[in-house]
């Protein structure tokens, strides 16, 4: 295993991608970048997951290189993921995370009994060049009761989740199947992830 992955840095303060990452022999360093995640007029949902992870890359990147932690030895890895309702007369309804509790329960309304998207973008970059994949799985949603809906907002899970639900916790009781990576619906794509860092010369399992 290289030993550059004691330098990569993960621009997110989501504790399911930092386990993904270690799950994956990664213990990144954790900055919070901060960027504006305002969509774009009649932007897509795929070029507004790419353009997100991109951002937070290029913004993680300059955080680090600031004078107080000048180090230029690292990769910085970046994501986006948003939850996807396609109507064939509406097109595509992007779903982030909910303002609250009303927001929460017309998503999982918009969820219950669906098959949506979910979309995950994850850039790479180390100051010089970026690298960026998307990865796109189709998740199906039971049908759901408005008391269990409610149930599930009270628990605490969906306040800070794309879509108002989390695939790796209570929320695995709603899906009946799923097509594409479950890591990717979690907020990271493991398979994209590591072809990403072999092309910046870090494979995981030599």
């Amino acid at each position: 295993m290289s030993d550059r992955l004691s330098s990569i840095v993960l621009a997110s303060r989501s504790p399911r991608r930092r386990e993904l990452l270690q799950q994956i022999g990664i213990m990144p360093q954790i900055i919070d970048a901060d960027i504006d995640e305002s969509p774009l007029a009649g932007e897509l949902a795929v070029d507004y997951a790419a353009r997100l992870a991109r951002d937070k890359a290029e913004a993680g990147r300059r955080i680090c290189e600031s004078p107080s932690s000048p180090s230029t030895n690292f990769l910085v890895i970046a994501a986006d993921t948003i939850v996807v309702v396609d109507d064939i007369d509406r097109g595509e309804s992007l779903l982030g995370k909910p303002a609250d509790r009303d927001s929460a329960i017309l998503m999982l309304g918009q969820l219950s009994g669906k098959t949506h998207r979910v979309v995950t973008a994850v850039c790479v970059t180390d100051g010089q060049r970026s690298e960026l994949a998307v990865s796109q799985t189709l998740v199906s949603f039971r049908s759901l009761g408005k008391e269990e809906i409610l149930a599930y907002w009270d628990s605490g899970e969906p306040a800070d989740k794309a879509g108002s639900y989390a695939i790796q916790g209570l929320a695995a009781i709603f899906i009946e199947r799923i097509d594409g990576s479950y890591s990717g619906v979690m907020g990271l794509p493991l398979a994209e992830t590591a072809d990403l860092l072999s092309r910046f010369g870090i494979d995981l399992l030599l």
